[in-house]
């Protein structure tokens, strides 16, 4: 693990971001452990940090200098309003439309056809809200650079389209709920996300 790396697990450890238990992710899936970034991103000077290191990481990756910063709701709000502002560009989110299901711009928020654009995360498991809101973008026009995020769970294997980077990428187990070994325990579930279960 890179010095950077072991800096942001440590944060996440002494905040109480770093949860361990039965949780049952964003995703669906069922893991014994759980990051929970707002408890690191309350801390305004934590969040800046930690947006001023993944712009860092991200540069290498853009060949322009993005227009817009964009998040999925409600887990990649602060963190990509720090990393928009390490960049020197303007943030929007998305939501997730209650109907569809999909990523929608909302609260008057658009990009221009064109307009150069990164999609920031807190925690990255399977990469589908990133890739959620790389193709809302697509669809409005905007040309996707690269996506981001603090933590990635998946190993490095989870896919959006797009390059994109983490500051910290883990191999945490996370299993379906029909196999999951923690349930099978009779070990109750708890969602401790920003979503309901």
């Amino acid at each position: 693990m890179t010095p950077q790396a072991d800096s942001v697990l440590k944060l996440f450890r002494s905040t109480g971001a770093y949860l361990q238990g039965h949780f049952r992710l964003t995703s669906g899936l069922h893991s014994g452990e759980y990051l929970q970034s707002a408890l690191v991103l309350q801390h305004p000077q934590a969040a800046e940090r930690l947006g001023r290191m993944l712009a860092a990481e991200l540069q290498p990756l853009l060949n322009e200098k993005p227009g817009v910063v964009v998040s999925p709701a409600l887990g990649g709000l602060i963190i990509g309003h720090e990393v928009a502002r390490a960049l020197g560009c303007r943030f929007i989110f998305t939501e997730r439309d209650a109907e569809t299901k999909k990523m929608v711009l909302r609260r008057g928020f658009r990009v221009e056809p064109g307009e150069a654009a990164v999609v920031i995360e807190d925690v990255i498991t399977t990469g589908g809200s990133t890739q959620d809101v790389i193709e809302t973008l697509g669809e409005a026009g905007a040309a996707v650079l690269a996506a981001g995020s603090i933590i990635d769970r998946s190993g490095g294997l989870a896919s959006v389209g797009v390059r994109r980077v983490a500051l910290v990428t883990l191999q945490v187990a996370a299993h379906y709920p029909a196999e999951c070994p923690l349930c099978q325990q009779g070990i109750p579930v708890v969602k401790p996300g920003s979503r309901p279960a």
